[in-house]
């Protein structure tokens, strides 16, 4: 096991699907204690989402679900009697983090908001995650990843350009709105517990797909706000840099990330081509992207020419930025991510894809596999009869 840096930090989970589980998962790689609060019957919205499944009858559970909740215990609690909400203050009280994603007010109709929980744990971080924020006109509204990658502007970035085949606005193959709060959320809750460390007080988190969505147009907001121009979709080209795009080879396919002037005299001379990165209209990237309608059919000629074996072994050893295109089963067969050991094993034998942190030369890694629906359930009901605290592990 990977190295414990949150040891004694102990996380009350009560979400469910993908942003909020991802923050809950990082934190418990980081050596958290997190215990995860689920529906009776049903449990998080993702047990259902296969297949694939993982396991046989009625101990199944989707993989969606495993890719989320490493490290965590589970109980089963109806929040809405009275009996549920007593046991989840309980928790909260000697929680140092709080974790949901609720409608907003939702949790004030049981007293498990954050005005009402901090009154009895002044020490609580309290993160709320939700589509589009705890306040605003439309802080209401339901939010999904998809519908915030299209509201958040990331649909209108991705795709192929129009009039080409198959240009129309694309999503992201994983739901990156969701994993980026999650992410974010990780590191805010981070930075409200090293606050609390010197103040005493814990704080109100609030995170939203939407904002975090927008947030992530990064260089693509940027180039808009500076230069007042809407930005389309351009398939695999970059907005901003020239060759930096997919090119077809003679037998497939070859990302070509090209990112600086040297890199493309570089790219020309392996090529056979020397002159033309000494032609001053190709010189610099500026004049790449403002000629990239004749530079870039030239290019893609070349790279018709040999296959993408050949161009990789011609580019890699020297320094020219390139990658095939891998499907799953390659990525997880590439030599780099074998050596770095990104395939792991649960104690239970659950394939996994491990934290990509290492600390010291060790990976964070929880100790438990994703858990069963109430699996801790019956202990931890037993501990906080018996002593009344948060149930050790």
């Amino acid at each position: 096991m990977g190295p414990k840096l949150l040891e004694g930090i102990r996380v009350l989970d009560l979400s469910r699907v993908l942003a909020g589980p991802w923050a809950g998962q990082v934190l418990a790689d980081y050596g958290a204690d997190v215990i995860k609060v689920e529906r009776p019957g049903a449990g998080d919205d993702t047990r259902g989402w296969g297949p694939p499944w993982w396991g046989e009858g009625e101990d199944r559970v989707a993989a969606y679900y495993l890719s989320a909740n490493r490290g965590k215990r589970s109980i089963a609690i109806d929040i809405a009697s009275a009996e549920g909400v007593a046991l989840v203050k309980q928790l909260a009280r000697e929680a140092d983090v709080l974790l949901e994603n609720y409608k907003v007010g939702q949790l004030a109709k049981y007293g498990l908001d954050y005005a009402a929980l901090s009154r009895e744990n002044p020490k609580l971080v309290y993160c709320s995650v939700t589509g589009y924020g705890q306040d605003g006109p439309y802080a209401a509204a339901a939010g999904y990843d998809f519908a915030i990658q299209a509201t958040g502007g990331l649909m209108s970035v991705t795709g192929e350009k129009d009039g080409t085949p198959g240009s129309e606005p694309q999503k992201v193959g994983v739901a990156v709105a969701d994993l980026f709060t999650g992410m974010y959320a990780a590191s805010a809750i981070l930075a409200a517990l090293i606050e609390r460390g010197r103040t005493g007080q814990g704080r109100h988190i609030d995170a939203a797909l939407l904002d975090t969505q927008v947030a992530m147009l990064a260089n693509q907001a940027s180039n808009y706000l500076v230069g007042g121009k809407t930005p389309k979709r351009m398939g695999n080209a970059h907005v901003n840099i020239v060759p930096y795009q997919v090119f077809a080879t003679k037998d497939g396919h070859l990302v070509v990330a090209v990112g600086n002037d040297g890199q493309f005299a570089r790219f020309c001379a392996l090529a056979g081509d020397a002159g033309l990165a000494q032609d001053p209209r190709y010189a610099t990237n500026e004049g790449r992207v403002e000629r990239r309608g004749e530079l870039v059919p030239a290019i893609a000629a070349w790279m018709l020419e040999r296959t993408t074996a050949e161009w990789t072994a011609l580019f890699e050893p020297n320094a020219v930025p390139c990658a095939p295109i891998l499907e799953l089963p390659g990525v997880f067969e590439h030599p780099q991510v074998v050596h770095r050991g990104m395939q792991i094993e649960a104690a239970n034998g659950t394939p996994m894809v491990a934290s990509p942190m290492r600390f010291d030369g060790q990976r964070a890694l929880a100790d438990l596999p994703p858990p069963q629906l109430d699996e801790h359930g019956d202990a931890l009901r037993a501990a906080l009869a018996r002593d009344g605290g948060w149930p050790s592990r």
